[in-house]
């Protein structure tokens, strides 16, 4: 066996372990980074944001945008984008509250009715864009007006108060962890294998990388797609289910605030806007690092419009990071610094 001179550690060891880091997705390095230096950082300059009280008041809500950040990282591999969010989440919570409305025995007719509209919903999205051809953007926007409209109907825009069982469900604690925290992991183990590890897994990140290739290699390219909305659906609505639970009387918008958190956690867990591999896991951890700058940036006494600055802001690096060519423009730039560097009268470097 070789050795390393250097160190006496095994060669194929060596081997091993550069295999393991050129395997490891570099959004799951870059955002367990990030979010190790924002904790770091919040607890040198708003210590008060990492105490017990306020990590317990925003891991919940972590949780539900990592679950709801999951769905969207689904379709955003087929190269789409889900603007009916908004819509998805606020209608999971009037149904479980209003159809409910207060009564334990009612809450899961209600969590069922809510689930079925959603799926109608993907059902629909992934038509109109699956095989009608329309654009996401445009389809999707449409069905988050539709949805808004049916949440208006039931509720009247009048909030009601949650039942005892989903609250004690959504936010108890089990081991001092709330309990939504071990919905976001079962949510993501559950993603993360069916994506990585099965074979419609497979087939669905490869038709999402290249749908012409895929179609002509037989696959059914309209049928993942539609699946797609469809699975996202069922994830916006265990987030739905589980905000209802955590806020005692949530209101008929509560899902607006997770448009734009949830495609900024699918960047910046290096998932492409146009289509292709995602990383489950790395979006679950943006979620935690996005809910984390909120909290921390509001230890801070910052107001509300500069956190959403802060939200756009992390988006937009989250784009730099990914789709920017720095390794070209690095090449780029110190080439042409060395170039100029060179003393008059050189020869031209290359043939």
């Amino acid at each position: 066996m070789a050795i390393d001179t250097a160190t006496d550690v095994p060669a194929t060891a060596v081997a091993s372990r550069a295999g393991l880091w050129a395997r490891t997705p570099r959004g799951l390095i870059t955002v367990t980074a990030a979010v190790v230096l924002l904790f770091a950082f919040s607890a040198i300059l708003a210590p008060s944001s990492v105490t017990k009280g306020p990590l317990l008041g925003m891991l919940p809500f972590a949780a539900v945008l990592a679950i709801v950040s999951l769905g969207q990282t689904l379709v955003v591999q087929q190269g789409g984008i889900d603007l009916s969010v908004p819509g998805a989440v606020s209608l999971t919570v009037v149904i479980a509250t209003h159809q409910a409305a207060g009564d334990d025995a009612r809450l899961l007719p209600a969590v069922l009715m809510a689930l079925a509209v959603l799926l109608v919903a993907g059902a629909v999205n992934g038509f109109v864009i699956g095989r009608l051809g329309l654009n996401p953007i445009i389809a999707t926007l449409g069905m988050n007006a539709l949805l808004y409209a049916v949440v208006l109907w039931l509720s009247g825009g009048i909030p009601r108060q949650t039942t005892d069982l989903l609250a004690n469900i959504a936010a108890g604690l089990t081991f001092g962890i709330p309990n939504a925290v071990f919905f976001a992991i079962v949510a993501t183990v559950v993603v993360t294998l069916a994506v990585k590890r099965t074979v419609s897994g497979r087939r669905f990140e490869a038709i999402g990388a290249n749908p012409v290739a895929a179609w002509a290699a037989g696959l059914r390219v309209r049928r993942h797609r539609t699946g797609a909305y469809m699975w996202a659906m069922v994830l916006y609505w265990l987030g739905g289910c589980l905000l209802a639970g955590i806020l005692n009387k949530p209101t008929a918008y509560q899902g607006d605030s997770y448009l734009l958190p949830s495609v900024a956690a699918v960047v910046l867990g290096g998932t492409s806007l146009l289509g292709g591999r995602g990383f489950p896991v790395a979006t679950a951890l943006a979620a935690l690092f996005l809910s984390q700058l909120d909290s921390f940036v509001l230890a801070l006494g910052v107001s509300f419009a500069a956190r959403t600055l802060v939200e756009a802001f992390a988006l937009a690096i989250g784009v730099a990071l990914y789709t920017v060519d720095w390794k070209g423009l690095r090449t780029r730039f110190l080439g042409s610094g060395k170039a100029s560097a060179a003393p008059p009268g050189a020869p031209a470097a290359g043939p």
